[in-house]
Formats: structure tokens, sequence, C-alpha cells
């Protein structure tokens, strides 16, 4: 299938004009160069038993999979919500998911709600970079029926393809599917990036080659030649394939390359990895040494074996199938948008759609907003800071006494009165490197908290005696703030967890200091909307 812009700027699907709520431009990847026209479809197999925060970090890395590509987002229609803070759960995830693991287990494994995902993500702000549907526009596209949706969020092969596009009716026939498998996307051995510059193609003689199998690569490297610069280079190489610049340097200071580079300047640096085969390559910072937390906020260099490269628009672009899909989980331990960068610029681009282009709904921005103001009334108009306290889940394995709520509150108030010191002494604005943000000096331009100011607290903790010991140490919590004009404002959504937990992220990345579990997902979106909203990147603390 084939979609472009006409001489109007309409979008047209077969010669079908869309509305203009699936898009308002179609402009190409910047980085490569790409023409505007949007050829077929770009699907997932969604892992939709993960929480909110990481089937967000999905489907930013499927936003950026699909635009590299110019095919349209598929993206599910409903996410799960965990719980509900007024009535049972309703939906048995297990069964919705044809997964027995959580048999037996307690209602709160088992039950869940779903929740149309327009409701969690803005798709209309999606569809000013790039285009996107739901899965169940996809069926309906294809005379299908929504209810066909799997609840697992998995693509199926069979039943998704068994009518052509409604408006492609003159070549009556299922619609085509491309699938990379799952082992296709980083086998062992190779680190997948997202394009190749010309530059790159010329230093590693990149060839086409011909395909003579479905998941054949369309290019491959000249061989390298071994020497004394790659062979201690190679000592470092992690099992992600790359080696950690500083690492990177001190191997170039003990090779020959100290006598023929000068590598007390990054150009003489890189110039020495390129004479070695080797790369530089762009990704971000980990938080707590663990790519749970997927920021975006903390860019850095790595250096890499050119040879192992594998681009992703290179190596699929070519596919003429009407739905390509990435086939499997791509999520776990990979950095944010599950590839590495080959230019400082794409990376950028890549930070723009996490903070600007997939935000939450508007009318949840705006509930924060709200929120805000009546923090500020809580403090008496002081800065407020506020934190995230994660006390199930992986948490709930912590052993001793550090997890006890008193131990955990107490652990948080200290780092609290470690930012609100930091905060009295700051002068200036330390903004995170990322782009097109300004500081917020309407919050700055305030008096800083005062020592036993209240604090915001956003929490998955339930019991009612624990609740109550947080709001005794000056914790506020979010059914403190609400009142029923919000209620009526926002509607049922404002009754389910995940729903609320997106305010509280939106609402956490306007205080003037916030403290996070490190590690956690929430915490990690709470880290990218506070880099967008401008905070200073020294008022960010984690537990």
């Amino acid at each position: 299938m084939l979609l472009c812009t006409g001489s109007h700027g309409s979008l047209y699907v077969g010669g079908f004009k869309l509305s203009a709520l699936w898009y308002s431009s179609v402009p190409s990847f910047t980085s490569p160069s790409f023409n505007s026209c949007i050829v077929g479809f770009f699907a997932r197999d969604y892992s939709l038993w993960l929480g909110w925060n990481n089937m967000r970090y999905i489907i930013d890395a499927a936003f950026l999979n699909a635009k590299l590509l110019n095919r349209t987002l598929i993206v599910p229609s409903f996410v799960y919500a965990r719980a509900c803070e007024h009535e049972p759960q309703m939906v048995n995830k297990g069964k919705a998911m044809n997964d027995d693991r959580r048999d037996g287990g307690p209602p709160e494994q088992q039950m869940a709600w779903r929740i149309p995902l327009p409701m969690m993500l803005n798709i209309t702000r999606m569809r000013e970079s790039h285009p996107v549907i739901l899965i169940s526009d996809y069926l309906r596209l294809h005379n299908l029926s929504a209810e066909l949706e799997t609840g697992d969020g998995s693509w199926d092969r069979e039943r998704y393809h068994a009518n052509t596009n409604l408006h492609n009716m003159d070549e009556p026939r299922g619609s085509s599917l491309f699938v990379v498998e799952n082992d296709q996307y980083d086998l062992n051995g190779i680190v997948r990036v997202d394009y190749l510059p010309d530059d790159m193609r010329a230093r590693g003689k990149w060839s086409t080659v011909n395909v003579t199998g479905d998941n054949t690569a369309r290019g491959r490297w000249a061989m390298a030649e071994r020497n004394d610069i790659s062979s201690r280079l190679s000592m470092d190489i992690r099992h992600s394939g790359t080696v950690i610049w500083n690492r990177a340097l001190r191997r170039l200071k003990q090779s020959m390359a100290k006598d023929l580079f000068d590598l007390e300047s990054d150009a003489g640096v890189v110039e020495a990895l390129h004479h070695a085969g080797w790369e530089v390559v762009y990704t971000f910072e980990a938080v707590a040494n663990a790519y749970l937390a997927k920021t975006v906020v903390e860019p850095i260099r790595e250096a890499v074996p050119r040879t192992s490269l594998h681009p992703w628009a290179e190596e699929y672009k070519h596919i003429s199938a009407d739905v390509l899909l990435l086939a499997g989980e791509t999520h776990g331990g990979r950095k944010p948008g599950s590839l590495l960068f080959t230019t400082p610029a794409a990376r950028e681009e890549y930070q723009r759609m996490v903070l600007h282009e997939l935000v939450p709904v508007d009318m949840l921005q705006d509930l924060a907003d709200t929120l805000v103001e009546r923090m500020f009334e809580r403090t008496e108009d002081r800065m407020w800071m506020g934190a995230h306290m994660r006390r199930t889940d992986f948490m709930a394995g912590t052993s001793g006494s550090r997890f006890l709520p008193s131990s955990h509150l107490t652990r948080v108030k200290a780092r609290l009165e470690q930012g609100r010191q930091e905060l009295e002494q700051m002068d200036d604005v330390h903004l995170y490197e990322v782009p097109d943000v300004q500081p917020n000096i309407a919050l700055f331009a305030r008096d800083p908290p005062k020592q036993g100011d209240p604090f915001y607290v956003a929490t998955d903790e339930r019991d009612p005696d624990v609740l109550q010991l947080f709001r005794d140490g000056g914790a506020i919590l979010l059914s403190d703030i609400l009142v029923t004009d919000d209620y009526r404002a926002i509607g049922w959504p404002l009754m389910f967890t995940d729903v609320r937990a997106i305010v509280e992220q939106a609402l956490l990345a306007r205080a003037a200091c916030f403290c996070g579990t490190a590690g956690s997902s929430v915490s990690g979106g709470i880290v990218n909307m506070r880099a967008a909203h401008g905070a200073d990147q020294r008022t960010t603390l984690f537990d």
C-alpha cells in the first residue's frame, strides 16, 4: 500500500482522502534522505502484559522504527489499567491474553480494565509528525471486525490479513505481510542502528548486495584489517556489542594510536577509531546502571566495530509488503529506542519525539496544571517538592528494614532535604541536554521550600495505615487535592490508577524538586517529562 501527500497537502490511501485527524503533515525523518511518501504499515507484537510506562517505551521505539521506514505506525487500540479506585476490577487479563501464569494468584494480579489508548497518549499530537492508526482502524480499513483485535497485543498473522484494503478493491486480495523475526532484530554479534550516513558508508566501503532470502541484509561492509588498536578496543566489548567511551579512550592510549593521533582532542579520538575500523554511535546513559527507566536526558557516545553495525532503514526500507511486522519482544535490556544512533542529529530527533510528540492527552496535562496551583496553596506559594515511592512489583522483594514504610519515607525525606538545600543555593538553571526547551523561570521565581513544608507523593501503596503514615510525615497524596469538579471534567478515566498515574507524572514534572525510585519506569517517565518542562537537572534525585 502507498500513502502519499497530494498537491494540496491532503493524505491519500490508495486514492482515498483521509480526514485531518489522521495527520497534520507527513515529513520524512530528518536524518536519512527519504521521500515523504508513506509506504504501507509498520506493526509490532505489543507486550500488553506490561505496565503503561513500559508500553509507552515500546511505542516510542515503534514510532521511531515506523518513521525510519516511512510506514504508518499501527498501535494497540487499548491497554490494561491495573486497578480502579472505586470499583472491583472487571477483566481477567489471563483469559484475555490466553496466559495461565496468573491463574491462582490474587485478584489484583488477574484482573484489569481495558483503557482506550487515546486516553493514555495524545494520538492526534503524534499524527502531526507521522501517520499513526489503531489496530481497530486497520481492521475496519480492511473490512474486518474490530473484535478480532488480540487481547495480548500480538499481531494475528492470518486473520488480520484475510481481506484487502477497502480503498484498493480493484486488487481484491489479502493484505501482504513481511515479518522481521525477533532473532533478526539484534542477533548476537550485531549492533542495531538507525541508518548509515554517507561518510560512514564510504569509510567502511558499504556495498549493496542482492537479496536471496527475505531476511538477508541489503548490504555488507568490507572486512577491516585487525591491528593493535582494534585488538585492544575489542577487549572491552560488552554484551551489547559496544565499548563505553571512557574505556575506549583508555584502550586507545594503551595502543599505537597514542603515537599516531591526537588523543587529547575529540577529532583525534574519532580519527583513531576510524583507523581501527570502528565507529562512534550515540545513545543515552542508564539510570542506576539499568535500562528499566529509559530516560533520554543524558546523551552519551560509545564505540563499536563498524562491521557489527546493522542499519534498520537500509535493511528493511526496500520491503514492498503492505505490513512489515517486527515480531516478538525487543524491549527488555535495550537502550531507549531499542537501537543506537549513528549521528547526534538523529539522537536529538528521537529526544524531540519522546519529549514533545509522544505526550499525555491535553485534559490530563490541564488537570496537572490545576493541581500544581493547589500544591502552591499548601506551601504558601513557595516552591514545592515531590517524590515517587514505588512500593510493589519488583520493589516488594526488597529485604530487611530498608523497605519498611517508615524507613522508606525517612530516606525519601532525606533526599528531598538535599534538594531543598540545593534550591536555596541555586542562582541559575542548568537544563538537561535536550532540544527545544526553555527554563521554567516562573517556578524558580518563587521562594524555595522551607523545612517542614508538605511535599507530594505518588505511590502504588494501597495499605490505608501506610498511607496515613505518609500523610503524618508531611506527604500529600492525589486524593488529598482532587475535588469533585476534577472528576466532572475528566469523567470515568480518573477512576483508574494508570490514568491517575499519568496525572501524577505530569504533576511531578512541574515540581521544583523530585525524588524518584531508581530503576522504575514510572520515575523514568517523570524524568523525561521534567526535562521537557525545563527543570533543572540538579533537582532530580533518586532513592
